[in-house]
């Protein structure tokens, strides 16, 4: 892959994409090929198809989907496990019609058992039952996963996977019914500070333990494996350590500068009780993240600022 290779980034308004463009801009590729909804509809076969005849993309990474958190999960799974299969399908299945050149898949750390021994190791999957509450997602990200094994294995494709742990940073989901849990704790927090609330409340008991990656380290490490990985295996991409989500409230809190208390509804399901990667493949590679959590909370929290208002409704 040159500065001069036609690279196509299916998803790139969001966290993921919009972080793999800045990436590659720095990186002096300026042949970078983008698509909004309106203009490609990726769960249109025949659409993708033509859009592959007509741009001719040599390197696809494919970080579309359909996302959200434990509620949005739980409310739409029809759609999640509908939505992402054909997305996936679609661009995966084109890029061997299209003879791209190597395409990435971005998956999830939810493929893993929900009581998966910690830290999660890629030999793993498929070794236990799933978190319930997001089993649909993770069921569409482990037949993509399968999808670039098999046209790996019967066509000879260069197609890779990479399953990043969880993501943060600009251009983030801030909608409380479908955001993940830290930006929905970055707009908790701030609105409470603009209307003096006395307390926020939390969902679960705060004890889960979670990994997070600012997205700008991801877009890092798919560039670095584009370049250098070629394995039939996924890897993981993940910060390397992990911390309780009552400790990622204080931080927020802090960041945010918000003055009240946290309470936490116990009532309400707290998900997967640990979700570590082990992530000392990538590692031993020569990759690392550099962004510390506070810094990248901070950076995230000033990309909120921009582009909500004060009382974002």
């Amino acid at each position: 892959m040159n500065n001069t290779s036609r690279i196509f980034v299916a998803g790139h308004r969001g966290l993921v994409g919009s972080a793999i463009c800045r990436e590659l801009e720095r990186a002096g590729h300026g042949q970078i090929i983008k698509r909004t909804r309106t203009e490609l509809n990726l769960l249109d076969p025949a659409a993708v198809e033509q859009f592959y005849a007509e741009t001719k993309p040599e390197y696809v990474i494919v970080a579309a989907a359909k996302v959200g958190g434990i509620l949005a999960n739980d409310q739409q799974p029809a759609a999640f496990l509908y939505e992402n299969l054909q997305i996936q399908n679609n661009l995966i299945h084109g890029a061997w019609r299209a003879g791209v050149k190597k395409l990435l898949f971005l998956g999830s750390s939810c493929i893993y058992p929900k009581l998966a021994p910690q830290p999660l190791k890629e030999d793993y999957l498929l070794t236990g039952p799933l978190e319930p509450t997001n089993q649909w997602y993770a069921v569409a990200k482990i037949a993509g996963i399968k999808m670039c094994q098999a046209y790996r294995r019967q066509y000879g494709c260069d197609f890779i996977s990479a399953m990043p742990t969880n993501m943060y940073g600009p251009n983030d989901n801030y909608d409380l019914k479908n955001s993940h849990v830290l930006p929905a704790l970055i707009r908790k927090f701030h609105e409470a500070k603009a209307a003096s609330l006395p307390h926020v409340t939390c969902w679960g008991t705060g004890s889960p333990l979670r990994e997070f990656l600012y997205a700008d380290d991801l877009a890092s490490a798919c560039v670095f494996l584009l370049k250098n990985y070629s394995e039939e295996q996924f890897i993981n991409v993940g910060f390397g350590s992990d911390i309780s989500i009552k400790q990622l409230a204080e931080t927020v809190r802090s960041v945010v500068g918000y003055q009240g208390e946290i309470q936490w509804d116990t009532s309400k399901p707290d998900g997967t009780p640990r979700k570590l990667m082990d992530s000392s493949r990538l590692f031993a590679r020569g990759w690392k993240p550099k962004v510390q959590l506070e810094e990248g909370i901070r950076i995230a929290y000033a990309d909120f600022l921009k582009r909500f208002t004060p009382q974002a409704g």
